[in-house]
This record gives C-alpha cells, structure tokens and sequence, in this order.
C-alpha cells in the first residue's frame, strides 16, 4: 500500500481496509455484464478528470503501482498543493500534464460488481469542442459538469446542444464543487432550473441532476450526508441502474458491405458489421444503390454459423443468387429500405480551423461508402446560447449548423434518428486527409423532391453511335506558357478533319462569359473548374470529344472533375513544361508581372502549382515540337478506340 498524505480528503482509512482491486470482482463473470458508455463534458477546470479519477479510486481500480507513480505525478504537475491530484489519473500525455491542460479525448474502462464502464473524458477548452463531439459520438448517456460557482456558462450549452445532435437522449447534470457553495440546495435548485429551462428547447428526454463534489467524494460512489437535503442516488448508483435501450436492435435491418470476402473459388461472401435490426438464414434482401434482390443463404461467423444476427454483430453472409455487390452497398429487406439521394440535407458541427468553403469540393465519407461532396448551401447555423437560428454563408470552427450538400454519386443512408450508424458522416480535405467536419444527415434534400435527372429518349450511347465516337473529356493541365492551348487547338483542328465531332473548352475564353465573375483566388479557381467540369460533363453526354485546356492546379479540383464521369471518359493530360520554359514563352507578359507583384495569385509564382501524380498522359512540352505532341496524343485515342 503506497503511503498516502494524511491531509489528503481521500479516505486513506477506508483504502487501507480494503484491496485495490478486490476479491469479488475478480469471481465475476465480466463477459456477462451490460456496459455503458457515457461521457463527461463541461467547461476547464469544472472537474471532469478529478470526477474519472474519483471513480476509479473509489471502486478500487488503481493499483499500487499506479498510486506510488500517482503520487510522484502530484507533486510534480498536480494542483492539490502536493497531495494526491485524482486528475492526474486520467490526463495522459506528459505535454498535456506540463500545460495543464487536457487537450485529447481519454478513454478509460472500468467495472463494477453490476456493470462494465467505457467512460470519455473530453476536453474543457472551447477550440477543442471538436475533440468533445467525437467522443460523444460514440456514448450512450452524457454527464455534463457544471462549476457550481459559475452555474450554467456558454460552454455547457454548447456541449448540450451537441449531446442532443448525437441523439443523447439521457443527461446527468453533475453539478461539482458543491464544497465551495458550502452544499447549498438553493444554489445547485437555482442552477437545475436554469439548465432545464435551456434545454426545453433541446431533444434530451432525461435530465438527473446531481449535486457532488468530486474531489471530497461527496455523492460519486456513495451518497453524502453533507447533502441530506438531496434524496436521490449517487452518481455512481445512477450509472449502474440506468436503463440505455438499444435502438439499433429495434430498427431496419441495415448491413453496410466492408468487404467481399473470396478465400477462395467456392465461397463468395460479404462481410460486415449490422447497423440496424437483424438478418436470418431465408430472409428476402434487397442490395442498394443497384435494387438486385436475393434471400440471405447463410450467415457466418469465427465461431460457426448462425440462424439469426443482430445489430452490432460482425458477420459474413452469403446469398441464395449471384448479384453484384461491392464494399459499401448497403444490404436491407426488401420492405423497409433506407434512402438513396445525391442532395442531402444534414447538420455539420464544423472542426476545422479554416472555415467552410461554399462550393468547394470535399471528401465525404458514410460508412464505407466514399463520394465527393459540396456544400451548396448553408440553410442556417445555430446560436448555441440561445438555439436560434441565424442566417449565414459560412461556418467557423465550432460553429453548428444545417446545409445542403451536393454529392458527386448517390448515397444510401437513414436520417441520423431514426439510425445513428447510417446517419452520420464526416467531411475530409481530400489533400490533406483531415477531418474537417460531423455531419448527421436530416435527410434527402427537399429542395431536390422536384429536380431529377430526366433520362431521354436520345441517350449519351444514341448520340454516340451518331458520331461514330467514343465520347470523352480530355483534361489539359499545365502551368501557364506550358503549351496546353496550343496542343488542344491542333489536336481538335485534326479530330474535326479527321471527322470527329469535338468542342474545345478554353481556360480564356470561359472567363469571359460562363466564368466571368471569378477571381483567381485559390476559391474562385475551384468554383472555376467545378463550373467547367459539369459543362464538359453536358457536352460528353452529348456525344462529344471536349477538351478542356485549364492550368487547374489544385490535385482536389481535378479529382473532382474526374468524379463526374464514367471511369473510361475521363482522360487527364499533363502538359509537363518547366516554369523557365514557360516564362521565356510568355507573350503576354503574365510571369513579369506576377514576379513584380502586380498579379497576385498566379500559378507556378505565389500560387503553387500541384502536378499530377497519374495523368492518363504525359507530354514533355519543351522536349518535342507541337506536331508530335499531337500525333502522340491522336495515337493514344486509336489505342483506346476513341476515335
């Protein structure tokens, strides 16, 4: 037993009397029990690692080895003036402890003789709220500290509103420091009225408040006799009885695919983990986005097969027909079937230090399925100190709010109440791979009830066969003065003798109609490309071969343009010239100026230019004259009979 401080409020008498870790835990059967997951959140310094800390020691969970470095940590980083710091047991990172901050979210797993514990410790500080959404994302019920000196802040409503978007539906409101209000009731009585007047307007079922004081124990694990005024459980009573329906169980059957499983020739299955309801050997399915049908053959697991999976089983199923399925289908009865839309509304907690683009192209990810997303619109964003809502055409980091977003294919998905593991997404920077932000899809958008994609009569193959064509987008990019122009206007000037059918898309020329409101800022030149790229989509579906000769530097802006269309339409040629080539070309004049400071944003100077990693074609522009550069190309369109 390590030596504890006697001024220490811990009750060193009881911790001598009993083991850490104790014997009865030990004849239990841990694999039996219920678990719970529930998060703590408030605002700094409301005691939230202190509260962790405490229900750790207190249920005997802290080895000896851990109280000895414990208490070295105390005096070395703690706040308790060299006593034991309970905080301490939870705050990770040696940098963390220096700062005195908590900046991450920390983990920690726990059990008692009635319950298994995951329990989140989130962090306080306001440019952290992102860390705090991710770990609520995940958790069953949340407790949300409150100083009570300071009764409810902006942070506290901050965290509320975010606790009701995930669809927390259980608060405890664990009112802390109840030592330093001298354990008034009609403090913590004026502090619960002030909270559930705030949160009427917030979808949260159940509020328990509970008043503690988590450095002196007072009502954690066992009720207080300071308090006597207070009626109900303990905090830690609370967390063992409360009942957390699994609504999972309870809805549609909904089995993302992760991957199809072939081990071998005769077994062809698809495995995944169910996110709604449950699935049987028999059961009629259907496959979506495609809408093939079959009936569930078998369902397989380490163990052996099953009759029945439920929702958050891992399984591999295989079906009674062979159909077409690829890792993000989502597989349903035929019955009861999620949505398939490319325009969806949602709500989106932004993470991101740099705001939101309008228009801008992002990686979305549902599940496993990934698409290309742009935020259309932003309907509204929401005052978290009131739960209003407020115009906006952009969101900050922290910021709440609900937008329209345009996807690059169909997705299949539930509104997120109705079914949180296919109602949720995240928004990726598609160069940097950062997380950027939360969405929880509302649903379809319902601007788009009335739009749809007429399919005619006279189709993209019709026109095709028309043309004696292949239609496809040959995509130039290349610094400029690299010779893009120059080898699209030849090579289109040999199509059309040659009696192809051909439009050629010019970066100077948009500019002076379709994209004559544009800047070159790094934003215009994505809307730049976004808006050229669905006009070269028209033109391609209209049975043409339609260049486009953009210096579209940015690696996101050309990805997205791949994304709208089919795998073999899109032809990316990089017209790879070095930039002192290109300047001595410069007729106009633009690098001088650019390198003088009087053109700002010019690529390949102040703007940076990113090469293509796996251009279908690459043409060394200062190596070879135009003539052959064309000729290479017109041969590279034979090959893959485009012409």
């Amino acid at each position: 037993m390590a030596d504890l401080n006697d001024n220490n409020p811990i009750d060193t008498d009881k911790a001598a009397k009993e083991e850490l870790v104790p014997s009865k835990l030990d004849q239990v059967d841990l694999s039996q029990k219920s678990v719970l997951s529930f998060l703590t959140c408030g605002s700094v310094d409301d005691g939230k690692s202190t509260l962790i800390g405490r229900l750790l020691y207190d249920s005997h969970l802290v080895a000896e080895d851990q109280l000895a470095s414990l208490k070295k940590d105390s005096k070395a980083h703690g706040t308790q003036h060299g006593e034991i710091d309970l905080a301490l047991l939870v705050d990770g990172l040696q940098a963390e402890r220096e700062q005195g901050i908590t900046i991450d979210v920390a983990y920690r797993y726990f059990s008692t003789l009635k319950r298994k514990f995951i329990v989140a410790d989130t962090p306080g500080h306001e440019q952290y709220t992102r860390n705090m959404a991710t770990g609520a994302s995940t958790c069953d019920i949340a407790v949300i500290l409150v100083d009570a000196r300071k009764g409810i802040i902006t942070q506290t409503k901050r965290h509320s509103c975010i606790v009701s978007m995930l669809g927390i539906k259980t608060v405890v409101l664990a009112i802390n420091k109840m030592d330093l209000v001298e354990y008034g009731e009609d403090k913590f009585n004026s502090i619960v009225a002030d909270y559930i007047e705030f949160a009427d307007k917030l979808d949260i079922e159940q509020i328990h408040p509970i008043p503690i004081s988590a450095l002196n124990g007072e009502n954690v694990t066992t009720q207080s006799d300071k308090m006597s005024w207070y009626e109900g459980p303990a905090l830690l009573a609370f967390l063992e009885e409360c009942e957390v329906p699994n609504t999972s169980v309870n809805s549609p059957l909904r089995y993302p695919v992760q991957w199809v499983n072939r081990p071998d020739l005769n077994f062809r299955g698809f495995s995944g983990t169910l996110a709604g309801g449950e699935l049987s050997v028999g059961d009629d399915i259907v496959v979506l986005p495609s809408g093939k049908e079959a009936s569930i053959k078998q369902v397989v697991t380490q163990d052996g097969e099953l009759k029945t999976a439920i929702a958050g089983q891992s399984v591999t199923i295989t079906l009674s027909d062979e159909i077409d399925i690829s890792r993000g289908d989502v597989i349903a009865h035929k019955t009861d079937r999620p949505e398939i839309a490319q325009q969806i509304e949602a709500s989106l907690i932004w993470m991101s230090e740099d705001d939101l683009q309008i228009g801008r192209a992002y990686q979305l990810k549902a599940g496993h399925q990934t698409v290309i997303a742009t935020v259309s619109r932003v309907d509204h964003k929401i005052d978290v100190n009131t739960l209003n809502k407020e115009d906006a055409d952009q969101l900050s980091t922290n910021d709440v709010g609900v937008c329209e977003l345009q996807l690059s294919r169909p997705i299949v998905f539930d509104a997120y109440e109705k079914n949180t593991e296919t109602g949720n997404f995240i928004l990726v920077d598609r160069l940097t791979n950062a997380t950027l932000a939360a969405g929880l899809i509302k649903g379809a958008d319902r601007r788009a009830d009335n739009v749809h994609w007429q399919h005619m009569t006279v189709d993209k193959a019709t026109r095709a066969r028309q043309k004696g064509q292949k239609p496809c987008c040959l995509w130039f990019t290349g610094l400029s003065g690299s010779g893009k122009s120059t080898i699209a206007n030849m090579l289109e000037n040999k199509l059309h003798l040659g009696g192809q059918h051909t439009y050629l898309l010019d970066g100077d020329n948009v500019r002076h109609g379709l994209n004559r409101d544009l800047s070159f800022s790094d934003d215009d030149r994505t809307e730049n490309i976004r808006r050229v790229a669905e006009a070269a989509k028209l033109m391609v579906d209209a049975g043409l071969i339609v260049m486009v000769s953009f210096i579209s530097p940015f690696k996101a802006d050309r990805r997205l343009a791949r994304s709208l269309f089919d795998d073999d339409e899109f032809i990316e040629i990089f017209v790879d010239t070095p930039l002192d080539v290109c300047e001595q070309r410069d007729i106009k004049g633009l690098y001088a100026k650019a390198r003088a400071g009087e053109i700002k944003n010019f690529t390949g100077i102040d703007s940076a230019y990113e090469e293509p990693e796996a251009a279908e074609i690459v043409l060394k522009g200062a190596e070879q004259p135009v003539e052959d550069l064309v000729d290479e190309v017109v041969s590279i369109l034979r090959g893959e009979h485009i012409i």
